[in-house]
């Protein structure tokens, strides 16, 4: 492969080096903060085909990209993935990780990291097994722990989990998340909710819970020091004296992260989204399928994408919904 170009810069001044790629929108989760109950998922046809994934990797890499992470819906519903993670992996990235539920994990985690997958950020929002169940309105607990452990046991470079903290509904484990996150020496991240899709479980403004709320919840039990540790993405990090595990923090609402974003979304569909927060995208699966054995306006198109980026998003707390399309429509 030829020697990387780096050719994405926004108007703002940002280099773009790490992209989000979404393999499929379908899940075996139904995440009350990620989609409705009853989703209408895409046609095979609308969607595209790991053949395309894989050439739209290859691209961005080519670009200058450093890091891809994969996800959805759930990527490892998707037919084929671990040949795509093959696939991705040969193009000399400084980092491929994913995005998963963890309920595959028990028999395909060792399958991942044999295919060449650095890292993993497995979704866990509550440990209670019926909190969970009404979380995820269809999760196993039980699995998804043994799809944590068996991760571990396969001996990826880093393993993270990620928990959308609720008011009301999963504040009030925080510190067993961190303790159940020490136990077995990895990261743990908490997200605060963002205002993605009209849902119907609850309104987002009443279980709004802020980073600082989460912080002083940890810190009645551990001292939190700011951590340099970098991992690509929004994550703010802080490590603890008698562990090797950090915590960071995800804050789109009150530490907003866009003064140095580096990264942009593919969505399952072909559509490049250069903001989470945003509707500025450009259409990629059709210059794939309209220039089959050509590249090149392929990479003019995500070149001249950048211009459509957006300084910073405005996410509100209030419960409006800025972003009508789910989480699982974007990609995690």
């Amino acid at each position: 492969m030829s020697e990387p170009q780096k050719a994405l810069v926004d108007q703002f001044g940002r280099t773009i080096t790490y992209v989000r790629i979404s393999v499929t929108d379908r899940c075996d989760f139904r995440c009350v903060y990620c989609m409705s109950e009853d989703m209408e998922f895409l046609p095979r046809q609308q969607v595209l085909s790991l053949e395309e994934i894989g050439r739209i990797a290859r691209i961005f890499r080519e670009l200058g990209v450093e890091k891809i992470r994969l996800t959805g819906g759930e990527p490892l519903v998707r037919k084929g993935i671990v040949k795509l993670v093959e696939d991705i992996g040969g193009l000399g990235l400084d980092d491929l990780t994913m995005t998963t539920n963890g309920s595959q994990l028990p028999h395909m985690a060792h399958d991942l990291k044999a295919a060449g997958m650095d890292r993993l950020n497995i979704s866990l929002d509550s440990l209670d097994a019926e909190k969970f169940r009404a979380i995820t309105r269809t999760g196993d607990l039980n699995k998804v722990i043994k799809g944590i452990d068996t991760a571990v046991e396969a001996g990826f470079k880093g393993i993270k989990l990620n928990s959308v903290i609720m008011k009301n509904r999963n504040d009030h484990e925080v510190l067993d998340l961190v303790e159940f996150a020490r136990s077995r020496g990895i990261d743990i991240s908490f997200i605060e909710e963002m205002p993605l899709g009209e849902i119907s479980d609850h309104t987002r403004d009443e279980t709004f819970c802020s980073s600082d709320e989460v912080r002083e919840i940890i810190e009645q039990r551990y001292d939190l020091i700011p951590s340099t540790a970098d991992t690509g993405g929004p994550s703010r990090y802080f490590r603890m004296p008698d562990s090797q595990s950090k915590v960071g923090f995800i804050s789109p609402h009150t530490h907003n992260f866009c003064g140095d974003c580096n990264r942009v979304r593919l969505t399952v569909e072909g559509r490049l989204l250069l903001c989470l927060g945003n509707e500025h995208s450009k259409d990629l699966k059709g210059l794939m399928r309209r220039y089959p054995e050509n590249d090149e306006p392929i990479r003019e198109a995500i070149i001249s994408a950048m211009d459509l980026k957006p300084k910073e998003h405005h996410f509100t707390t209030d419960g409006d919904v800025q972003i009508l399309r789910f989480m699982n429509m974007t990609g995690g």
